[in-house]
Formats: C-alpha cells, structure tokens, sequence
C-alpha cells in the first residue's frame, strides 16, 4: 500500500513535498538557534546551565518536522488515504504514551515555569516545604536538586517543587536576621541581663549592622532587645542579630548560646527551669498552718509549681 501510493505521487507533488521538508529543516534550524541564544543568556542570569534544556529544543523542532510531514500527506492525494490508517494507530499509541509519561510531562511543565518565574536560583539557599532544606545546586527540565550540609544531594521533581511552599533565603538579599531569645528568672535583674543580652550579640565578630539610614539616624542599636513575654517561670528576652549569610547566622546563634551561658553564669543571672515542689502533710498538721494558695489533704501530698 505504501509502495502504491509513492508511486502515484507526480513530480509536481514531488517537488512541493521537498521545498515542504527543506523549509521545516530551515525552520526548524533557525528556531534551534534563537531558543539556544535565549537559555544561553537566561543561563547567565539565573546561573542555569543552558544544557539542561536542550531537550526542550529537541522537542520544539520535532514538533516542526511533525507539523512539515502532516502538510506533506495532506497535500499529496494518494497519501491521505495511507495517512488515516497510520495515524489512527499513531494516535492510540500517542495516547498510551501520554498517559503513561504525563508524571514526567508535568515535571517538564515546572521546569519551564521554574526557569520563567525565577522563585529561586543556583546558588540559593531554600526550604522546600517543611521537610527539604539545602543549597539549589542544579535545575533541570525534570528536577531540582538541592545540596545539604550533610554532603548529600535532594533531587525533587519540578511538580512537587511547584506545588509546594518554596522559602527563599537568598531571593534578594544573603543577609539574616537571627533571634536570639532566652528567659531569666523572675529574681534576677532584668536590666542587666538586657544589657548582657546586647552585649554579647553585638561584640561577636559575626554579627553585622542590619540597620536602615533611617534607623541609624533615630538612634536605634545595632542589635535591639525586648521583653517579649512574661511566661509561667520566668521573663523571655529576645535580641534581632543580623549576619551576613544563613551558614554565618546559625553559627552566630551556637556561639550566643554558649556565651549567654557561660555570661549569666558569671553576672549571678538565673535561667530557670519549670520543678514542682512537694509539701508533704502529716495526720496532725492543722488546715491553719498550710501556705497561702495551696490545697492540702490530710495524710497525703499535693504539687505546687515555683520557679
């Protein structure tokens, strides 16, 4: 049958199906080259190795060749009737493939939109969701690969990064505001211990001056420190240390930990710790002698919180 109808095409036919095919390669040659130029400079700006989306160009000129060699059977009479046969079976088979691969169709889809919206790039620092953290370390039509402190690499697919929260540390600025927050007793004075506080975050060399012109200029310190609450078993202070990366900040916070420790030990300021203390009451203990607040039962103990 295909035989038969190559031998019906006439050289008019001929010739058109050639310029057909020669203007698709042309086309398609062309196109190649525009979409390489692109993802060349995109690649600069976002760090993206344009390879990672050759496959994208080899799919945009099969598309052209597919689209040259439809024409060619529709302008050829004695294919059109060879045409309906195969593609119908083409298309069943199109169908069994699409279904099969549309996980990865979709992951080819985020990809592209990855690249066009810029959430994050390589080089950037990120949480994904609540359950992967780590360095962008490369981007691909399928996956994002994220590098951890632990040596190890995450690859996720574009589908699931797409869908889900995407924290961005490095979007449009490395630095880090890191909160320092600790509680003292309700004994211990509350200035000094503020004053401590400041202290030690603005002297660690890690720490930077994250203050606006504006901020400078109405006085505001370089690390300010609040009360943030009264709690059940002491008063919880809390400074804002900027750094200049996310790896600088949390080193600034192991560091403060210790130092605030080891600090407070030395200037007699009390971190407490939630205990229970346990009155125990004898048969004959008058209900007259029992501490303010409390409930007593004859012969037995009772549980009071303190600090």
């Amino acid at each position: 049958m295909f035989e038969a109808a190559i031998k019906s095409i006439s050289w008019e036919q001929g010739i058109i199906s050639a310029l057909i095919l020669i203007a698709a390669f042309i086309a398609a040659q062309v196109i190649n080259r525009i979409l390489g130029k692109l993802f060349s400079d995109a690649g600069r700006i976002l760090k993206v190795k344009s390879e990672n989306y050759r496959f994208f160009r080899h799919m945009v000129s099969a598309g052209i060749y597919f689209m040259a060699i439809i024409l060619v059977f529709y302008m050829v009479p004695s294919l059109r009737a060879l045409s309906v046969t195969l593609f119908a079976g083409a298309g069943i088979f199109a169908a069994i493939i699409g279904f099969a691969s549309q996980q990865a169709f979709s992951n080819i889809v985020a990809g592209i939109f990855i690249v066009m919206f810029k959430p994050f790039r390589v080089g950037d620092y990120v949480h994904v969701g609540s359950l992967y953290k780590g360095y962008v370390s490369d981007i691909t039509l399928r996956h994002t690969v994220l590098h951890t402190f632990e040596n190890s690499d995450i690859i996720i697919p574009n589908s699931t990064v797409s869908s889900d929260t995407v924290i961005n540390f490095s979007y449009n600025d490395d630095r880090v505001c890191r909160f320092v927050e600790i509680q003292i007793s309700f004994s211990s004075d509350l200035d000094k211990a503020l004053m401590i506080l400041q202290e030690e975050c603005q002297n660690h060399p890690l720490c930077i001056d994250g203050r606006t012109p504006a901020e400078k200029a109405g006085g505001e310190p370089k690390v300010p420190v609040r009360v943030t609450a009264i709690g059940p078993y002491g008063v919880h202070l809390k400074a804002w240390a900027w750094a200049a990366t996310v790896e600088n900040s949390w080193y600034l916070g192991f560091d403060l930990n210790r130092n605030l420790k080891l600090r407070f030990d030395r200037e007699g300021i009390v971190i407490p710790y939630p205990h229970q203390t346990l009155h125990f009451i004898g048969p004959d203990t008058p209900v007259s002698s029992a501490t303010s607040g409390a409930v007593y039962q004859q012969g037995g103990r009772i549980n009071e919180p303190g600090e």
